[in-house]
């Protein structure tokens, strides 16, 4: 909590609650809080934990398909906080970024190489497709390492606490969020091939070459910016067709 900035009049959303550790620290700041939780027993054990609790709202959803804007009301914007498992973690991060321009701030704890992977910087081995697509919409910050022997039962990975906070302004203009995502997911899906190779089908290497852009590079060393670039220069070609 003490990484988290909180004040009384905030609205907050805790996806996957568990037991409460978290839930009760929060609720004694004041806050608006909304938990998410999918799990059936652990639904019941909160809502017998804080059936008088005032303030709290608990949905018994899975936040993979939870409909984030029904919790929007007036000018607020929500601020979400969670200890997301592993299998889901990165499908929910991409959930929720359909829902930035609603949100203040996220704090998540995550397996560690999830958190590098997010924070990555071009030209180093975990930077891919996730760091493009999460580094478009929000400011990265790894806060600090969580111990396995932090945890009961200890498990095999290291965790890590990341914020992530939605930018008020893109970094990058993208003419098409789906041709962005597909060039992104094409680079990287074959990332040991130079981007002429492994973009061939979709745009010329001259026609990378003309955007300043090194047909020779790989995709872990091309920048958002660049992805930007080679993906509107495609939108604009198939637009002419």
């Amino acid at each position: 909590m003490q990484s988290i900035q909180v004040r009384s009049d905030q609205h907050w959303v805790e996806i996957g609650p568990g037991q409460g550790a978290l839930t009760g620290p929060l609720l004694k700041t004041g806050v608006r809080l909304d938990i998410i939780e999918l799990d059936c027993d652990l639904v019941s054990q909160l809502q017998k934990r804080y059936v008088q609790q005032q303030g709290l709202t608990l949905h018994s959803a899975d936040a993979l398909k939870f409909d984030f804007s029904a919790l929007v009301s007036r000018q607020e914007k929500l601020h979400i906080v969670g200890n997301l498992p592993y299998n889901i973690s990165t499908p929910l991060l991409f959930h929720l970024m359909n829902f930035s321009t609603l949100i203040s701030t996220m704090y998540f704890m995550l397996q560690k190489e999830v958190v590098a992977r997010i924070c990555a910087v071009p030209g180093s081995k975990t930077y891919g497709r996730l760091s493009v697509m999460m580094q478009l919409y929000c400011t990265t910050d790894c806060l600090f390492d969580v111990s396995a022997e932090s945890f009961e039962p200890v498990p095999k990975v290291t965790s890590a606490v990341v914020q992530l906070t939605p930018h008020l302004r893109s970094p990058a203009k993208i003419d098409s969020m789906a041709d962005f995502n597909m060039i992104v997911s094409q680079a990287f899906s074959q990332r040991r091939k130079t981007i002429r190779n492994s973009l061939k089908k979709l745009l010329a290497e001259e026609s990378i070459a003309a955007l300043d852009i090194d047909p020779k590079k790989r995709a872990e060393r091309l920048s958002l910016q660049d992805y930007a670039k080679i993906s509107n220069s495609y939108t604009r070609s198939t637009a002419n067709r």
